[in-house]
């Protein structure tokens, strides 16, 4: 019995922890920044949303900003004209999975699945296959270091953790302070998955109004994360 428990134990560890330690402590086989140091890259996740994609998608606009889209299958699907939208304005759009759930959770057989359909709905709209990964939470599993076939997974290098209202703009305008040459900043257009609030988003935008100037007098080019990483 003891040794069946410690062979599940192990096996949940294989599954889940280690796979995380690589990738988001060593950076095993995903990208967390880029080289260039004269460019960084936004990118967002969760979305789109009806609310605050749209936005969102105007101040990049008024900014001439390029940013990388990872996006839900289930919302694209329900939303396909903000997908089409991005994808007409020049930014990135990849693949945040089918559904919101953590890898951690599903079987390599439900990841794989969900990609592909995302995939399939990204192409159906933009006409375009999307190659760029970023799992929910970042937490991969075993089978997505082994099974990450022509999928290329981004992670990222800073965070504001923008989930939450708490702090508001001003304590994502802090977080974004020490931007660097290369990094890839994760954000996020929509605050309905586990663990975040549905306003949140708001204070991400009104931060970004100032932060987006910023970075422009830092000398620094905003750029989707395909090129950022084209060099790696």
């Amino acid at each position: 019995m003891e040794f069946m428990i410690s062979a599940i134990i192990f096996l949940i560890l294989l599954y889940t922890v280690i796979p995380y330690f690589l990738s988001r402590g060593l950076g095993v086989n995903v990208v967390k920044r880029g080289r260039d140091l004269s460019k960084i890259a936004f990118t967002f996740d969760d979305g789109p949303n009806p609310i605050y994609t749209p936005i969102l998608l105007d101040l990049l606009k008024e900014n001439e900003v390029k940013a990388t889209f990872f996006v839900v299958g289930t919302k694209a699907e329900k939303y396909p004209e903000l997908i089409q939208r991005m994808h007409n304005e020049g930014h990135l759009i990849g693949i945040h999975n089918y559904v919101h759930h953590s890898n951690w959770f599903m079987s390599p057989w439900k990841v794989q699945k969900g990609l592909k359909d995302t995939a399939k709905v990204i192409e159906a709209i933009t006409g375009v296959e999307p190659i760029y990964y970023r799992p929910p939470w970042g937490m991969l599993n075993l089978f997505d270091f082994i099974k990450r076939g022509k999928y290329k997974i981004i992670l990222w290098s800073i965070m504001a953790e923008d989930w939450r209202t708490s702090g508001g703009s001003e304590k994502i305008k802090q977080r974004l302070a020490n931007i660097k040459g290369g990094d890839v900043i994760l954000l996020h257009d929509c605050g309905d998955t586990l663990g975040a609030e549905s306003e949140a988003p708001r204070n991400t935008i009104n931060a970004l109004r100032d932060v987006l100037k910023t970075v422009k007098t830092k000398g620094f080019t905003c750029v989707r994360v395909d090129e950022l990483v084209k060099k790696l």
